[in-house]
């Protein structure tokens, strides 16, 4: 399993530079971290390390190849607990990601479904956030099996962060072979579960993980508060069971994770050096 890093290392940076200081670190793949429909204004000045969804897959590509540096994922998180609009990110975004990935042999596209930040998104029952999220991915699911990809479900919300509403969507999707999971460790733990637990039932689906450790100063908000962005320290500093997750799933085939850390230099290889002690390869 390939340890990658999530291309937000430094503030205000573009893709390019992120890259390359990905690369001066040692690191040989990282996701595409963000993306967006159109153009962005950040983006366009080197600002964000943004990637348009309606730019040649290619010149992405070619931009990774000059750095000698391995896509592993797309990321298109989406809002998919909220009502649809235009402006949010959501089933087209996801689409356009798919086709984005598949023509240039990115296997994995991942979402979610995240906090929903309207009173109507919040009222939802279970089963009507199920549903809701299982129709938004309908399309996108069918599409992804078609292009021989997967949309991979990220723990960073109400239903993803627990086995219960994971196993829902992956039923109401008829438990394709075109979704699967990336396993967030301190999202998932955040959310009130146990990552070691989610990584034993579903073993078989996880093709990707996002790798944070978390400190027991975030235990006030554990249960109440549905994705952590990234970790402020390295693997094996906090309290989440990083190795427990690494003991079930060091067998599991899965080719790529990612760390989703900030910090210097040092935490990003502290963290490396403990994934590897775990039986993680580099």
């Amino acid at each position: 399993m390939n340890i990658g890093v999530f291309l937000l290392i430094k503030s205000f940076q573009g893709v390019e530079e992120q890259l390359k200081i990905a690369k001066n670190m040692g690191f040989s793949c990282a996701d595409i971290s963000n993306t967006n429909s159109g153009g962005s204004m950040l983006g366009t000045a080197g600002f964000d390390p943004t990637v348009s969804l309606d730019e040649n897959p290619f010149d992405i590509k070619r931009i990774f190849d000059k750095y000698d540096m391995k896509i592993s994922t797309v990321c298109a998180h989406g809002n998919l607990l909220d009502p649809t609009k235009p402006s949010r990110y959501s089933t087209h975004e996801i689409m356009k990601a798919i086709r984005l990935g598949a023509a240039i042999g990115v296997k994995d596209i991942i979402t979610t479904e995240n906090e929903p930040h309207t009173e109507w998104g919040r009222k939802l029952t279970f089963d009507q956030r199920i549903f809701i999220i299982a129709e938004k991915l309908y399309e996108p699911v069918k599409m992804a099996a078609d292009y021989g990809v997967r949309i991979l479900l990220e723990n960073h919300g109400p239903v993803t962060d627990t086995i219960e509403g994971i196993q829902a969507v992956f039923d109401l999707l008829d438990n394709s072979p075109a979704i699967g999971l990336n396993l967030d460790t301190g999202n998932s733990w955040l959310g009130g579960s146990d990552p070691v637990e989610i990584a034993k039932k579903f073993k078989d689906k996880i093709h990707h993980i996002h790798w944070k450790d978390l400190g027991e100063d975030w235990l006030p908000k554990r249960g109440k508060q549905f994705g952590a962005g990234f970790s402020p320290i390295a693997m094996g500093d906090g309290i989440i069971d990083i190795k427990g997750v690494c003991d079930v799933l060091k067998d599991a085939g899965i080719e790529s994770s990612t760390l989703e850390i900030v910090g210097d230099d040092e935490i990003f290889h502290k963290s490396v050096e403990f994934l590897r002690s775990c039986g993680v390869s580099f």
